[in-house]
């Protein structure tokens, strides 16, 4: 199915920023010349801005136009509904060195669907609470198919895009399903010590695999969250006889 007009300039802004012409902090280009660029109307402009601005990805002041966010965001793992944006529950982050390609845990291995012993590729990021403490630490699992098809993933610092979209770009895939599985347990002391928490410290663990339209893996996050900070709260409706 072809992509909306508002669509395409979504992404082609979001290609031209992940290539490094816009960097953090720049002006994007005006909606009039998007307008004229593009032959579409200002609200198609804008419904396109709006797209990006929902990722997180740039920000918007009176009279001045939309500029590329100078602080990425990224969400912990799980809850990734449909239709949702980055910028719901996303937060700011750290990276945490570079990436690696090591075997995983066994059940990240079996939810990435891998053979014992096989690699994935590793990218660790520290998502921060508002006054800047650590919040919950990610591990995102690549298996190497996406690795391959998606290079940028081995390289250090965010991707200014977000993986999700950098990936379907790179490999034409996108999440169609998601699962999450949540569970207790103590944290390692090297865990303990990246939440700048006591060791021992328990946490709540969710480790969330996306999945694309052939049902196969792209992307495995184990989030660890300490307990006495995770909260899910659930919204929704209800019937008599319910």
């Amino acid at each position: 199915m072809p992509k909306l007009k508002y669509e395409q300039i979504a992404e082609s802004l979001r290609t031209r920023i992940a290539e490094g012409e816009f960097g953090a902090g720049a002006l994007l280009p005006s909606g009039r010349d998007l307008c004229e660029q593009w032959d579409v109307s200002r609200a198609t402009v804008i419904k396109a801005m709006e797209v990006l601005r929902g990722d997180g990805l740039v920000t918007a002041r009176q009279g001045q136009g939309f500029r590329v966010a100078e602080t990425p965001l990224a969400r912990p793992a799980g809850r990734r509904l449909a239709g949702s944006a980055r910028t719901h529950g996303g937060r700011p982050f750290r990276r945490l060195g570079d990436p690696l390609r090591e075997t995983p845990p066994e059940r990240v291995s079996s939810a990435l669907g891998l053979a014992p012993g096989v690699p994935a590729l590793r990218r660790d990021r520290l998502v921060l609470a508002p006054e800047g403490t650590p919040f919950s630490l990610v591990s995102a699992w690549f298996p190497p198919d996406v690795a391959e098809r998606a290079p940028g993933l081995a390289q250090r610092g965010p991707i200014a895009e977000g993986t999700t979209h950098y990936v379907a770009r790179q490999t034409g895939r996108s999440p169609a399903r998601g699962r999450d599985v949540t569970t207790v347990r103590t944290a390692s002391p090297a865990e303990a010590a990246h939440l700048d928490r006591p060791d021992p410290l328990m946490v709540v663990v969710v480790l969330h695999t996306a999945y694309d339209a052939a049902d196969a893996p792209l992307v495995v996050e184990e989030g660890l969250t300490p307990a006495d900070l995770w909260e899910l709260v659930d919204d929704y409706p209800m019937r008599a006889g319910n």
